[in-house]
């Protein structure tokens, strides 16, 4: 009875041990993953700390230049009689206005967008409700994989491939131009807005289709009018994730916008982006110049807008989420 005993205390004693390596383990695993989370966190505020500190010199004309002031980096300057908007930092005269560069970039981006929401939102919509599963499970990391294509080469694509292409069918005066820059954005924005909606979708419930189509709902009704309504939260997110994917790219910018810092809506024109001329003209830079300070402006004006943009929309979508629920 004693030996019977002993081995029961034994074997409760390894079975208790084995129960608390796995609790040690996953606090191990917990206490880990928050550094890392706090490390990361510290980082990025250390990250955007420096950015600020080299730009704030630019509010004091005294410190940096007189040619350096907020007004004048937005204002226009008189040239022979007329109003121009000039980047040319390089100049007997630098001239700092970043408008050209913030007007670059809404048009490459825009761009973009125009041709990735409704081609990614569209293939979300095909994988989510109409695709076989075989299909779906080739199409969806397909189209995803397109992700870990190297920007430059993309870039280099747009470059040599589809400039040509846009010249030949639109007759565009510059071969590089804001419609290549954009197109070949889009390459880019399309696996994350495609990604992101299709999970939207499928996480509709499935009792949404059942109840529109027993309603009397055609398919195409109750896809209109109540799948992508009820998924128009997570489909915004993409579309938000897409943006910012678009207007902080930089390679393809740089290869295939033919870098004009130009001041006007046409899109067969040469243009100049924020990100380009961050990428161009830091590396040749005097440390402690004026335009230094102004390149590292524009880094924290390009993450100012990205953020208000990101506030805004998440605010609407969050009216959206709330009108879908019915909660006020």
């Amino acid at each position: 009875m004693s030996d019977a005993a002993s081995s029961k205390s034994s074997g409760a004693a390894r079975t208790l041990d084995l129960r608390r390596r796995p609790r040690r383990f996953e606090r191990i695993a917990e206490a880990a993953i928050v550094a890392v989370a706090l490390l990361s966190i510290v980082s990025v505020a250390l990250i955007l700390v420096f950015v600020g500190k080299e730009a704030l010199p630019v509010l004091y004309s005294s410190v940096v230049h007189e040619e350096v002031t907020p007004l004048a980096m937005i204002l226009p300057r008189e040239i022979n009689g007329h109003a121009a908007y000039l980047w040319q930092p390089v100049s007997e005269i630098p001239k700092y206005n970043i408008v050209p560069l913030f007007l670059g970039s809404l048009k490459v981006t825009v761009v973009a967008l125009l041709f990735a929401v409704p081609t990614s939102v569209a293939a979300a919509v095909y994988c989510a409700e109409y695709a076989s599963s075989r299909m779906r499970e080739f199409l969806k990391p397909a189209i995803e994989l397109m992700a870990g294509v190297p920007s430059v080469v993309a870039g280099f694509f747009a470059l040599v491939v589809l400039a040509s292409w846009i010249q030949r069918a639109f007759g565009t005066e510059h071969r590089l131009n804001a419609m290549v820059a954009g197109l070949g954005l889009a390459f880019a924005t399309c696996p994350v807005i495609f990604s992101v909606s299709e999970d939207a979708l499928r996480a509709v419930p499935q009792s949404y289709r059942t109840a529109a189509l027993a309603l009397g709902s055609t398919p195409t009704q109750a896809l209109l009018r109540v799948i992508l309504p009820a998924a128009l939260p997570g489909i915004g997110a993409g579309v938000m994730l897409g943006f910012g994917r678009a207007i902080g790219e930089t390679l393809i910018v740089v290869l295939a916008s033919g870098n004009a810092a130009l001041v006007d809506l046409n899109l067969g024109h040469s243009t100049r982006t924020v990100t380009a001329t961050i990428a161009q003209e830091l590396g040749e830079v005097v440390v402690g110049s004026a335009h230094y300070h102004v390149l590292f402006a524009l880094g924290a004006l390009l993450f100012l807008v990205t953020f208000v943009v990101n506030v805004i929309t998440e605010r609407a979508l969050h009216r959206s989420r709330q009108s879908l629920s019915g909660s006020k």
